[in-house]
């Protein structure tokens, strides 16, 4: 059975257990944290132990494993590869298997930019660290690597089952401007974890709604995924538009709707 997780970043805004508490409520029982640096910092690796066990009891208090953590980091920067570390170590400390990164910082600015062997070179420096943790590093589609294809080229040089794809459904079309499975399926024995993700307004408007109230076709993403019997998690992200959600209960709606999407094309939470 196909796990389904909630990512918190559809919190943004919000704290960590108001995450948690719409998540459990909307009926997921896995969720992604986000430790995004300058954007979503529910998790982060300088908080104090007694918070990081806090944040554990209310996982456990809600019924919620955490199979990944949203750990972006500019992967193309040597500087910002100590944080990465630190953030693999926290996605171990919340049990996570997989830590998603995109190759760029996600919400600030890059300070350093480098080609595809330099990220590479850089990638190879953590592998150690995720055998230790018996953890995959999943790129994003993401900025100027917004296509499948695109960061297929780096995972293949990188030459490590610790190094895949993350597929994010509404970012390939917002960035990398690919529409149908086409791009999904030229990469798809690389695909191992997905950030099902809406897309509603033009192609560059920062407009990311609750699943089935955008364009994105999901059924034929969920039919590519089966055909190849590719077994990867799926994680719900609703990211609104560029004003942000208008209120904690208009997030907690969105989830709810999403996760009715989900079980109306037969999966279960």
């Amino acid at each position: 059975m196909r796990r389904i997780v909630a990512n918190s970043n559809c919190y943004h805004g919000f704290s960590v257990y108001e995450a948690i508490d719409g998540i459990a409520d909307a009926g997921f029982h896995s969720i992604e944290l986000t430790c995004t640096r300058g954007w979503t910092e529910h998790i982060i690796p300088s908080l104090p132990s007694s918070e990081l066990l806090k944040i554990k009891d209310a996982l456990a208090d809600h019924d919620l494993s955490v199979p990944a953590v949203s750990g972006h980091s500019n992967l193309m920067d040597e500087e910002r590869l100590a944080d990465f570390r630190d953030n693999i170590k926290l996605a171990a400390f919340f049990g996570a298997s997989i830590i998603v990164s995109s190759v760029g910082e996600a919400h600030i600015k890059d300070k350093e930019k480098t080609g595809d062997e330099g990220v590479v070179r850089n990638i190879r420096t953590l592998l150690p660290l995720l055998d230790e943790f018996d953890m995959t590093l999943v790129l994003e589609t993401h900025g100027e690597h917004g296509t499948a294809s695109r960061l297929k080229k780096i995972v293949d040089m990188a030459e490590s089952e610790r190094v895949r794809i993350c597929y994010d459904t509404a970012n390939a079309i917002f960035y990398g401007n690919v529409h149908g499975t086409e791009d999904l399926e030229s990469a798809i024995d690389d695909i191992a974890y997905l950030h099902i993700k809406d897309k509603a307004g033009e192609r560059t408007e920062w407009n990311f709604p609750a699943l089935g109230e955008g364009y994105v076709d999901f059924p034929s993403i969920f039919h590519v995924l089966d055909s190849h019997n590719n077994q990867s998690m799926l994680s719900v992200e609703i990211e609104f538009t560029a004003a942000g959600a208008g209120s904690l209960d208009e997030v907690n709606r969105a989830m709810k709707t999403s996760a009715e999407y989900l079980k109306a094309q037969g999966f279960t939470l």
